[in-house]
C-alpha cells in the first residue's frame, strides 16, 4: 500500500479576521493570512493601507478589536510573553537611544532574551551586516544606512524562528541593500526563519518573498508567489500591479485569490 502523505507542516503564523478601528477609522479590515515555516511573505500596499498596523498587531503593542493571531502554534492573546521570546523585529523606523553605544544598545536587548555570550553575537551580527567597526560609537553618531543595518542585527540576536521587517532596506544604497538582501536570504536558508516583510522597493520584493498580500484601504485585494500575480493580470511588472492598486484601490472587485478561505490555510 503507498504510504500516506505527510501531513504539512503548521503555520509559523495564522491571522483570522484581524480587525483594528481607531474610533471611526477602520484601519485593519477582516484580514486573513497565515505563513508557512521558513516563508518569506511580503506585505504590500501604498500608505495607509494598514501594514505597520497589522506587524504591531503581530507584537502585540496594538490590541486588535477584533480576529485572531497565532504564531507558532499559540494564541497571541493569552501567550504573547512565550511568543515573543521566539520572535523578533526591526524597521529602518525604529530609533535606538543615541546616547549609549553600539554595543550597549545590543547587550541590552541581548540580556532581555538571556544569550549566554551576548558578545560573541553581536560580534557576528555586526560583521554579518558589515558595520563591526561601529562597536564603540555612540549610535547618535551613525548613518542612516548604519542605523538601519543595526537594528537588523538587534532583529536577529535571539535567532528568532518568525521575524518581522518593516522597510528594512529602506535607507540603504544600492549596493548595500543587495548584501543586505543576500545576508537575509542566507540568514533565513540557515536557520528556517519565517519571515513577514513590508516594502515599497518591488524589485526587492520579487527577489525575496515566496509569496505576497497586497493590501488596500486596511484590506488583502490580491495573494499569491509575485511571478504568479503579475502574470495572472497581465501586469508589466510588480511595480505597475502596485501603481494600479494604489491608484484604484482595488484591481479586481470580484478577485477569486483574495484570502477568503477559512482560517489556518494558506
Amino acid at each position: 500500500m503507498p504510504r500516506p502523505s505527510p501531513e504539512p507542516p503548521a503555520p509559523a503564523v495564522e491571522v483570522c479576521g484581524l480587525t483594528k478601528r481607531f474610533g471611526d477609522l477602520v484601519a485593519v479590515e477582516e484580514v486573513g493570512f497565515s505563513a508557512a515555516p521558513g516563508e518569506i511573505l511580503g506585505i504590500l500596499g501604498p500608505n495607509g493601507a494598514g501594514k505597520t498596523t497589522i506587524l504591531h498587531m503581530l507584537l502585540g503593542l496594538i490590541t486588535p478589536t477584533r480576529g485572531t493571531v497565532r504564531i507558532l502554534g499559540l494564541d497571541l492573546n493569552s501567550r504573547r510573553r512565550q511568543i515573543l521570546a521566539r520572535v523578533n523585529f526591526s524597521s529602518a523606523y525604529t530609533a535606538l537611544p543615541t546616547n549609549l553605544s553600539v554595543w550597549e544598545n545590543l547587550n541590552f536587548f541581548a540580556r532581555l532574551y538571556g544569550l549566554r555570550q551576548p558578545r560573541r553575537k553581536i560580534t557576528e551580527l555586526l560583521a554579518a551586516f558589515e558595520i563591526e567597526d561601529t562597536l564603540t560609537r555612540l549610535t547618535g553618531s551613525l548613518s542612516s544606512g548604519q542605523l538601519t543595518r543595526l537594528n537588523l542585527c538587534k532583529g536577529f540576536l535571539n535567532d528568532p524562528e518568525v521575524l518581522l521587517l518593516d522597510e528594512p532596506t529602506a535607507s540603504l544604497d544600492p549596493d548595500i541593500s543587495e548584501k543586505v538582501r543576500n545576508r537575509l536570504l542566507l540568514l533565513q536558508r540557515e536557520q528556517g526563519v519565517t519571515i513577514l516583510y513590508t516594502s515599497h522597493n518591488m524589485r526587492e520584493v520579487q527577489l525575496l518573498c515566496d509569496r505576497v498580500i497586497f493590501l488596500a484601504k486596511g484590506r488583502v485585494v490580491m495573494t499569491g508567489p509575485p511571478a504568479e500575480i503579475v502574470a495572472k493580470t497581465g501586469s508589466a511588472s510588480l511595480e505597475e500591479l502596485f501603481i494600479a492598486i494604489a491608484r484604484n484601490g482595488e484591481l479586481y472587485p470580484t478577485d477569486p485569490d483574495k484570502e477568503k478561505a477559512p482560517c489556518g490555510s494558506g
